[in-house]
């Protein structure tokens, strides 16, 4: 049995394929953890959501923004934007089906292996948020996500403030800073402050801002951080963040992370195995390395 992590596939259904057959996957064996942005940019979404929902139990999912922008689309209250790549699911005869999976996916998931906590969201976390109270307050969106009221909740999404946590929030607001927090966030100041328009590498922080995993006193700082979203960051070679958006739909690879047990108490093992995407229009290639946390 292995664990698998996998970075933003965005439609990208045969680089998924090549890394299945490189990691010789088993749904009957492995679990896949796809981190968000499934569908999008990329030339083959809809086969993408058949080939994860197929695995059943075997794939569990995140939402991303290009996932949730799907769904805000196809429940009209949104309009598709020009390099959209979603007609093959929106006029799909089995639109309904992957729609109806897509929201009963997750907006983050926290596993245990050995006596390492793994806390996997698309794109980051608030400062002041705990890994227990991360996966409370996902599941507030993934509740309205499964609720009669998701045309509502998406037509009063997409915005970017509040753009910080305080406890007191309620309703709508209170739902976007979560999900902005989860599905979008690269850069916040000390104080949990999201800053949105900067997208290029961690060393290109606005003034006062830095990436939300390096911010001091970050309550997560104990769990090891998994996500994908920022496919300019890279790999970044650590072993207690694993950013594994490593730009497949735009030339780059799709990576995958083989996390291991050594026994209650020893490090984690991660190996990392990654294929170029077939948008480079290159051969596979792969990448693997041991990395273990102090």
């Amino acid at each position: 049995m292995a664990l698998y992590l996998i970075g933003d596939v965005q439609g990208c259904d045969g680089a998924l394929q090549k890394l299945l057959e490189k990691i010789s996957f088993s749904p009957s064996r492995d679990t896949l953890y796809v981190l968000g942005d499934l569908v999008n940019r990329g030339p083959s979404s809809a086969a993408v959501l058949r080939r994860l929902k197929n695995y059943g139990a075997a794939a569990r999912c995140l939402l991303g923004n290009h996932d949730l922008n799907l769904l805000a689309i196809a429940y009209g209250v949104r309009t598709p934007h020009r390099k959209d790549t979603l007609n093959c699911i929106l006029e799909a005869p089995d639109r309904a089906g992957l729609l109806d999976w897509l929201r009963w996916q997750r907006m983050a998931i926290s596993e245990t292996i050995d006596s390492h906590t793994v806390l996997m969201v698309h794109a980051g976390v608030l400062p002041s948020w705990t890994a227990s109270k991360t996966m409370s307050l996902a599941a507030e969106v993934e509740t309205v996500l499964r609720s009669p009221d998701l045309g509502d909740f998406l037509r009063e999404m997409f915005d970017d403030q509040p753009n910080s946590w305080i406890d007191t929030l309620q309703g709508t607001s209170r739902l976007r800073v979560i999900v902005n927090a989860l599905t979008r966030l690269r850069f916040c100041d000390t104080q949990g402050r999201m800053e949105f328009k900067f997208k290029e590498s961690a060393d290109s922080a606005p003034p006062g801002y830095m990436p939300w995993f390096d911010v001091p006193g970050r309550e997560t700082a104990s769990v090891t951080m998994a996500f994908g979203h920022w496919s300019t960051l890279d790999w970044l070679g650590r072993s207690d963040v694993l950013a594994l958006d490593t730009g497949c739909v735009w030339g780059g690879s799709l990576s995958a992370m083989r996390l291991a047990g050594q026994g209650v108490g020893a490090p984690l093992v991660q190996e990392l195995i990654q294929v170029k995407c077939e948008m480079a229009q290159k051969p596979g290639e792969s990448i693997n390395l041991v990395a273990v946390r102090p």
